[in-house]
């Protein structure tokens, strides 16, 4: 199954307040896991970049005076997005953005139902929990010292990690085929295996192997792989 992981940057919280995107980031999942495609747009907002939005992406005027606009990029975002489940960490946030910027294009709107919101998981899977992508990167041990600020790309790459830990992460036995897993719960049975302290004694006696001993060269002869 293909999901998409998307995220943006934008210049403030609302579209209707004249706000626009600056970055998109996505990540191509084939059966929950990254397969390596990604694409990524830093985009012109025709507008200015208030500081706040700067000191939480980085992303200025000056530095976006030159990307493209995103009637420019749109057929190539849709194109990556095909009809793939969107998978958002707070799903409503980005979809409005995106949809503003698709109706300034004469796009038709992305439906909220086809999102998976990483956030309304974790509701479910740990209630009373934080559920900033920063509180959950930290609950399951996701590498942050890439996340000096935010970015749309990166941001995207951690969301994909947080969903895997979400609906069963490592638990998933990393999509091996099932002659593999079992292989391995073979493996995990033999590595768990006790020694004893103390071997038990033969309960073959020392007749009895007298006895095998002389059948083996009657019968066998020499080169028996018994005497090996």
């Amino acid at each position: 199954m293909r999901e998409i992981v998307f995220d943006t940057e934008t210049t403030g919280f609302e579209p209707s307040d004249g706000h626009r995107i600056v970055e998109i980031g996505c990540v191509e999942l084939m059966d929950h896991i990254p397969t390596g495609r990604t694409l990524q747009f830093y985009l012109n907002p025709e507008r200015d970049v208030p500081i706040e939005s700067q000191r939480v992406h980085g992303l200025s005027a000056e530095f976006l005076a030159d990307k493209a606009l995103f009637a420019h990029v749109v057929e190539e975002f849709l194109e990556f997005l095909g009809d793939a489940p969107l998978v958002i960490h707070n799903a409503s946030f980005d979809i409005k953005f995106i949809n503003a910027e698709l109706e300034r294009v004469n796009r038709p709107r992305l439906p909220l139902s086809r999102a998976i919101d990483t956030i309304e998981i974790a509701k479910r899977k740990i209630p009373g929990a934080r559920y900033s992508l920063d509180e959950l990167c930290k609950r399951f041990g996701v590498d942050l010292s890439a996340r000096s600020k935010h970015g749309a790309l990166l941001d995207a790459q951690l969301t994909a990690e947080i969903y895997l830990e979400l609906i069963g992460g490592r638990q998933r036995g990393l999509m091996l085929a099932p002659v593999e897993i079992a292989a391995a719960q073979v493996n995990d049975i033999v590595r768990a295996a006790r020694q004893r302290p103390v071997k038990l004694a033969p309960l073959i006696t020392v007749v009895e192997l007298e006895i095998h001993a002389a059948f083996v060269a009657k019968e066998l002869g020499d080169k028996a792989l018994w005497n090996n």
